[in-house]
């Protein structure tokens, strides 16, 4: 299963908030799929990382 738990923490630890990130492109109906651990594309993971200044392991992690 996915989890996005890290992507929140995250973006807590570096002050960005969710209005950064609808600012940088990514819109409402991805940070809801984002908050409901869906499934997003690879393309937005990779935006996500641009904006935050991170890597994958920052924002995703695959439980059992």
């Amino acid at each position: 299963m996915i989890d996005y738990t890290p992507l929140w923490n995250t973006l807590k630890e570096r002050n960005i908030t969710q209005y950064h990130l609808i600012k940088s492109g990514i819109d409402n109906k991805t940070l809801d799929a984002l908050k409901k651990n869906k499934n997003v594309t690879l393309l937005t993971v990779e935006k996500l990382c641009k904006i935050i200044g991170c890597t994958p392991n920052d924002i995703v992690e695959f439980k059992d």
